[in-house]
């Protein structure tokens, strides 16, 4: 009995002190940090890649192609085959002479080794990871991410999405194949919103200032697709989404393989509903995360009783972050509809406004939806003791997940 209640006091004293760290660190974030950029409407042209397979054969060859500087930053990049085949690349572009930046998330990116990053030094590619973990509030530190996924090459191309650099990217992992997601290309005014927001997060990262040089942001012609870049670091990403909702009058479609909403932004959806918008979530049947799933079954039973379909996507993982208000507004970027993406992460997303764009957006989440198996709100809400308890420990844990 002592030794129980030994371990539950350290447990208790622990739980407090993450906490309290929590909620002061973010304190002084949301205290320290600059306000939000608000990047203007820019018109692009763009592309959507759904397939990792097309997206990096494509992402390969424009790297290779690069005359002066090559900028990338990833949430996640792993030790695999994939992965070693992307950093020897960014290897020989750097000793070509061409500059390449890699910038990795200290938690998304930590199998990258001290002798990779060795190497990759030698090579001449400047390496540095984002985020570091930092005292005094180092249990907020851990938590606070930076989940970009954003490559500038030669300031004239740009990408941003929702994949990563690891060989269940392309479909070559031992599960949760094939990897579905949705990632843009870029090229026009809107390339320029990119570079910046890389070299702020290098700044960041290494207090080096490269922000304004000119070489880096070339003049770039005008696209054909009117578009606006999102930026947030753990701040008004609810408020962007709360807004988009609010537009909706027919129809919203909602991609995301983590559906952890925010009170606020709960009651926004439940609001649509009430004024006849038809609401749509496209999830992933599989999840790739412990509990994630169990904490949006409270939400998933409110907004069936209410009348929004919850699709269970079957063919593989569902990794989109994707949505769609109406014809008129869609949007692509790196944030998940949860609370971590809103109030935790540094994300950027693209608000696209080019009706033709959209078309082709609902052409494939068209074949998300016909990939997919409608929730039944009855299985929901059968008996069971073991959903139940991890709906609970979900519950508590869901700003973490």
């Amino acid at each position: 009995m002592k030794i129980i209640t030994a371990l539950a006091s350290i447990f208790l004293l622990i739980f407090t002190w993450c906490l309290i760290d929590l909620k002061l660190g973010h304190k002084r974030h949301m205290k320290q940090a600059a306000a939000n950029i608000k990047y203007p409407l820019r018109n692009s042209d763009m592309t959507v890649f759904t397939s990792g397979k097309i997206l990096f054969d494509d992402f390969t060859q424009e790297i290779e192609r690069a005359q002066d500087s090559v900028h990338i930053l990833f949430y996640i990049v792993k030790n695999d085959q994939f992965s070693k085949d992307f950093l020897k690349l960014l290897q020989t572009k750097a000793e070509t002479g061409v500059e390449v930046r890699l910038l990795a998330d200290w938690v998304g990116s930590k199998k990258i080794s001290r002798t990779t990053i060795q190497q990759l030094k030698k090579s001449g590619v400047h390496f540095s990871f984002s985020y570091k973990p930092k005292l005094p509030f180092l249990f907020y530190t851990i938590q606070k991410r930076n989940h970009r996924k954003i490559t500038v090459i030669d300031g004239k191309i740009g990408y941003l999405g929702g994949f990563n650099i690891g060989r269940e990217y392309i479909n070559q992992g031992d599960k949760l194949n094939p990897w579905r997601d949705y990632h843009l290309k870029m090229t026009g005014e809107g390339v320029k919103d990119l570079q910046e927001v890389f070299l702020s997060d290098w700044f960041h990262d290494t207090k080096e200032d490269l922000r304004g040089t000119p070489n880096y942001f070339p003049n770039l012609k005008a696209g054909s697709l009117s578009h606006q870049v999102v930026v947030t670091n753990g701040s008004e990403l609810e408020q962007t989404l709360m807004a988009l909702i609010k537009q909706a009058k027919e129809k919203i479609i909602i991609g995301t393989p983590y559906f952890i909403p925010s009170k606020s932004l709960f009651q926004e959806l439940r609001e649509a509903l009430s004024r006849n918008v038809a609401v749509t979530v496209i999830v992933p049947e599989n999840s790739d995360h412990a509990l994630v799933k169990e904490a949006s079954f409270p939400y998933f039973r409110v907004l069936i009783k209410e009348g929004a379909a919850i699709m269970q996507f079957q063919k593989g993982f569902y990794h989109s972050k994707v949505i769609l208000i109406d014809d008129t507004i869609c949007d692509i970027g790196t944030a998940n509809f949860d609370k971590r993406s809103c109030f935790l992460n540094g994300e950027i997303n693209c608000l696209i406004y080019d009706r033709a764009f959209i078309e082709d957006v609902e052409k494939e989440l068209a074949v998300d939806v016909a990939e997919s198996k409608l929730l039944n709100g009855d299985k929901l809400s059968s008996m069971n003791v073991v959903r139940t308890a991890k709906e609970s420990l979900a519950s508590i844990l869901s700003p973490f997940l």
